[in-house]
């Protein structure tokens, strides 16, 4: 189906994201070029990180890694808006996906945000699905003293199928999904809350702090001797993430430090660089910092605290080096 109204161009799809947002309560941050997400969004305890595409499929697992990586540090939610894949549109109140980042069309996002309407099809392989609340189904299948192979045979499917159903072990066809609700009188299906923070595998995110294995930045040991774990990222407004290893980590709030090192930028780089990452840093609520070489004594670049590399080397703890990258926030 062709959406004459759609807007060619990437940018103006990014303004009217950023307009929709902002009208509706969220802070909105800068939009970061280059990046593996493109903008961040806050509301309350809701944290977006959003990618917006033309053609989803042109989204790579890598990229996909990055924003795993971002939005586990931040409790965020990762999303991607996009317009087509291949050359249909995508369609709107369905949830797609690319590499375990959900998709879903601006309209899908739209409706969400202005009619807190939250999408219940998902797009597979093999078509549309939805799925179900099997409890419900349950509950209400033996108050109406309806047996499994009944209801299996009243909506044309297995009785194992129908136990599945109610262990939630497999999705539906919406055809069937409909024809259980008329057979039960009951709604069924789910809605899929895409803002509320996902479960990240832990395993998964836990494998990308490293701080015995090289990065693609020079990190001091220091500062993983003082119980942080790090997190090297290549397509951010950062160069990596620090985070404590405590397992009793639960906020964004808890110590997630945007940690941008020198790499030998000069001095216009850096406040270029620092701008962004100030940005980046109130949405989410979390600290930021530079980590210096040199040996000229620098307390801040246009607002984001300066820690040298020496400092930390004298530092006994984590609680030690947070307070002197608070107490320099800001600095003129």
């Amino acid at each position: 189906m062709q959406k004459a109204n759609i807007p060619a161009q990437r940018d103006h799809i990014l303004i009217e994201i950023n307009e929709l947002l902002s009208n509706h309560g969220f802070e909105t941050s800068n939009i970061y070029d280059r990046s593996c997400f493109d903008m961040v969004a806050r509301k309350e305890l809701e944290l977006l990180l959003l990618k917006i595409l033309i053609n989803i499929d042109g989204f790579t697992g890598n990229q996909a890694g990055e924003i795993k990586k971002v939005a586990g540090s931040f409790f965020a939610s990762p999303l991607i808006v996009g317009i087509k894949s291949k050359n249909e549109y995508l369609e709107e109140d369905v949830v797609y996906e690319r590499h375990g980042i959900p998709v879903i069309a601006k309209d899908t996002l739209r409706n969400m945000i202005v009619d807190n309407v939250y999408p219940e099809v998902f797009a597979d392989r093999g078509g549309y699905y939805v799925q179900m609340d099997g409890e419900i189904i349950k509950s209400v299948r033996e108050s109406q003293n309806i047996s499994r192979k009944d209801l299996a045979d009243k909506a044309h499917v297995s009785r194992e199928t129908i136990y599945k159903y109610e262990r939630g072990m497999v999705r539906a066809f919406p055809e069937t999904a409909i024809m259980l609700e008329n057979i039960l009188n009951m709604k069924i299906t789910l809605s899929v809350n895409l803002l509320r923070t996902p479960n990240f595998d832990k395993t998964e995110i836990s494998d990308n702090i490293k701080t015995n294995t090289p990065l693609n930045i020079e990190i001091p040991s220091n500062l993983a001797n003082l119980g942080f774990g790090i997190i090297s990222t290549n397509r951010t407004p950062f160069d990596a993430l620090a985070n404590h290893k405590s397992p009793k980590r639960t906020s964004k709030e808890d110590s997630t430090v945007i940690t941008n090192m020198e790499k030998n930028r000069n001095q216009q780089a850096l406040k270029k660089m620092a701008l962004n990452v100030k940005d980046l840093s109130e949405i989410t609520g979390s600290d930021a910092v530079f980590l210096l070489n040199g040996k000229k004594f620098i307390k801040c670049i246009e607002g984001i605290p300066v820690v040298h590399n020496w400092e930390i080397k004298e530092m006994k703890s984590s609680k030690e080096f947070l307070e002197i990258v608070r107490e320099r926030r800001d600095c003129n």
